[in-house]
This record gives C-alpha cells, structure tokens and sequence, in this order.
C-alpha cells in the first residue's frame, strides 16, 4: 500500500510577521491615542463643572454700574432679612401698587421699622434706579421665590399700572444688565403673577400681550447691544 505524507509548512517569512506585529502596534497605540483623548475632554469638562462659580458667587463679586443708586436698606431692618440667596434662577418684575410714587418714597418705606417688604430695586418715573438690597441676598417680595430670585419693583402714574416709557426703558436695561451678568435668557424672566397668581404687574398681568412685547424688547435691546459691540 502507498504511503502518502502531508504536505510539509512551511515557516512564514519572517518579514511578513514583522509586519503584522507593526501593524497591530499600531492600531493598539490609535486607540490608546484616542483613549486618551476621550479622557482629557472628559477630565477639562468635569473641570470646569467643579470650578464654575455659582451665580450668587458671581453676585458677590459683580461691579454695580454707575446708573444704579445704591441706597442699602439698614442691616437689622425687619424687610432685609440678611438671609443668603440660595441662587439666582429667575428676575421677577413687581409693580408698586401705589400709583404716582417715587422710587426714593419706596425705599425710604422699606427702610421703615414697621416695613416688612422690600425689593433688589425701584425703578422710579422718570427712569431712576435704586438699589436697595445687596445681589447676594433675600428681598422680600417674591413670596417663597425670595430664596432664588432678583426682584424689581416698579412705579407707574395711575390705577391701570402702565409704566411710563422712562420706567419701561430703564426696566428693559436693568433686567438685561442682570440677565447677561447670571446668563439668564428671557424665559428667566417672569412676573410676580408666576409666582403667586397675583395681578402684579397689574398692567402686563391683565394684557398679556404687553408682556409677550417686552420680552421681544429686551431681546431687541439685547442684539442692539451686542451689534454695538
């Protein structure tokens, strides 16, 4: 009977295995490279994430500008509460509710011993703005929204509410001034009325649309600012 024998293996040339050893060195050190990648934009996100300041801190630090009076309500009052903000998440737009009154008559009522209200600031008539409790901490206007919020009480001439243009237009400054000093977008900006359900502002509560318009005006004002820039 015939034997037969398998056909002998020969060994691979040994440039051929050099190469699939370089080859799989390199895909090994892509994906180390890659993971590695992956890990610093990981690492510089959770970095920022740790680092970023709240807002209140940006509060503490933030420069009032020079179209702000800043009249501080007495340490001690009972409508400054000295309470920290425990953020700020929202801007809440007040009326006074006492038509024809100035924004040096409201603060000075706060500013009473028997005066248990108060705001961040009065935007008066003719357009002034009066500071008068500090950034970082509780007002008292905004219900149990004080602990997150920045409040602005407004004046108006009449029963119906309506701010005067002066008032309108240095409302619209303020606000934005605050918005892009917390990175707040509009929809940060509410009424007392969200709050509450209480037709404050009366004016915008009962027509809505003047509401809907300021919003548009501030973002209008915003785009304005920035082309100025």
């Amino acid at each position: 009977m015939a034997t037969y024998s398998s056909p002998r293996r020969h060994p691979q040339p040994k440039r051929k295995r050099t190469a699939k050893k370089n080859n799989k060195l390199k895909g090994n050190a892509f994906f180390l490279f890659l993971e590695l990648i992956i890990l610093a934009i990981l690492g510089f996100q959770a970095f920022r994430i740790i680092t970023k300041k709240s807002n209140v801190e940006i509060a503490a630090e933030l420069e009032i500008p020079s179209w702000i009076d800043v009249q501080l309500i007495d340490e001690g009052n009972p409508s400054r509460s000295g309470v920290q903000l425990e953020g700020i998440n929202d801007i809440v737009v007040h009326y006074v509710g006492n038509p024809r009154t100035n924004a040096q008559q409201n603060r000075d009522f706060y500013n009473q011993q028997d005066s248990d209200v108060c705001s961040h600031f009065v935007i008066g008539l003719e357009g002034e703005i009066i500071m008068c409790v500090p950034l970082t901490e509780k007002s008292a206007s905004s219900n149990d929204r004080n602990r997150d919020t920045i409040s602005i009480e407004v004046c108006h001439p009449d029963d119906t509410g309506e701010f005067t243009d002066a008032s309108y237009q240095s409302l619209i400054k303020l606000v934005n001034w605050l918005r892009k000093s917390f990175n707040l977008s509009t929809d940060h900006v509410i009424r007392h009325y969200e709050v509450t359900g209480k037709e404050c502002p009366m004016y915008y509560v009962r027509n809505p649309e003047k509401w809907d318009q300021f919003k548009e005006d501030l973002k209008a004002a915003e785009e304005a600012a920035d082309d100025e820039e």
